[in-house]
């Protein structure tokens, strides 16, 4: 069929050569463009999908807006039979959403209607959810209302972080999307209206999320560091050699033989030379940290190069 692809970051690259690789034409693709990148922010820096658009010879279309009858008419005189969106970063007007001759297909990281909206993917690790997926839906004027077509389920093990789980979906979303290509053009593939319970909403993550509160029960700050895990990444202060530093810490675990819901001491103690951390109720143990200008280091590493002694505590 012939395909306009729409998305912006790395997790829209796999389905974008999937659908390359599956002998589909690819009209046109459209980012997001360049954005301000570098140390001093000076150089603009292509999307992810850009660059693979441009290493497949695929034109790569930028626009700031698809609101323009400019941009409108210029997506429709591409006569694609369809378009095909994952995490593209603009909505899409109605006269857009019509333009294909079979609509917009959205491929999305979550079990809809649970985390409609931006961040699917750290909403969920950061709730506890032991079970996402990845979605295929026709798309609607509504955020992330439309009837899915196909689905593929995938569990969230207990100490996966929103990094580790991005890769996995990355890689089925991409699988499924080319499954779901095949049964638009055989006239196979059926869509059913969402549920109308279980509507939740994925917000984008705020900075201002990461800092973590350790009087939080230990499942919480668990969840909350995985799910913020590669990025922004969650972070803490201790003092190390003589001064405070912040800490990102991207990987932890729910030590055996302790309580979650036990009282370990003062919120934030350090327990023991392993980096068990006293939280609320419970504890947790660090697994992976990154001191500022770093490099992730796992804990064992990182407690050679700095004393970080039982009594010491996090603020």
């Amino acid at each position: 069929m012939r395909v306009i692809f729409m998305g912006t970051p790395e997790f829209s690259v796999a389905t974008l050569r999937a659908i390359a690789e599956a002998g589909h034409e690819i009209a046109a693709v459209y980012t997001q463009p360049p954005r301000a990148a570098g140390r001093r922010g000076l150089e603009l820096t292509p999307s992810p999908v850009q660059r693979e658009a441009e290493r497949l010879g695929i034109e790569a279309r930028t626009p700031t807006s698809l609101k323009g009858e400019a941009e409108q008419a210029a997506f429709a005189a591409l006569g694609a039979d369809v378009a095909v969106v994952v995490a593209y970063g603009l909505l899409l007007p109605k006269a857009v959403l019509d333009a294909p001759r079979l609509g917009c297909v959205n491929g999305h990281a979550s079990l809809l209607p649970r985390w409609r909206g931006a961040a699917p993917i750290q909403r969920a690790i950061m709730s506890g959810d032991t079970e996402t997926g990845m979605m295929v839906m026709r798309m609607e004027e509504g955020l992330d209302t439309g009837p899915v077509g196909l689905v593929e389920k995938c569990a969230i093990d207990p100490d996966m972080t929103a990094g580790d789980l991005h890769d996995r979906l990355m890689s089925v979303g991409a699988g499924l999307m080319v499954k779901a290509l095949t049964g638009l053009e055989d006239n196979t593939l059926t869509f059913s209206t969402q549920a109308m319970e279980g509507v939740t909403y994925a917000r984008k993550i705020d900075k201002s999320e990461a800092r973590l509160d350790w009087t939080r029960p230990s499942v919480e700050v668990h969840n909350r560091i995985r799910g913020l895990s590669p990025f922004p990444g969650a972070w803490s202060e201790i003092e190390i050699g003589g001064r405070m530093e912040r800490l990102k810490l991207l990987r932890s675990t729910l030590p055996d033989g302790l309580s979650p819901s036990g009282d370990q001491g003062e919120s934030g103690g350090i327990l023991d030379d392993r980096l068990t951390v006293a939280c609320g109720s419970g504890a947790i143990r660090l697994v992976e940290v990154q001191r500022a200008g770093g490099k992730p280091a796992a804990a064992q590493e990182f407690l050679r190069g700095a004393k970080i002694e039982k009594g010491l505590k996090f603020s």
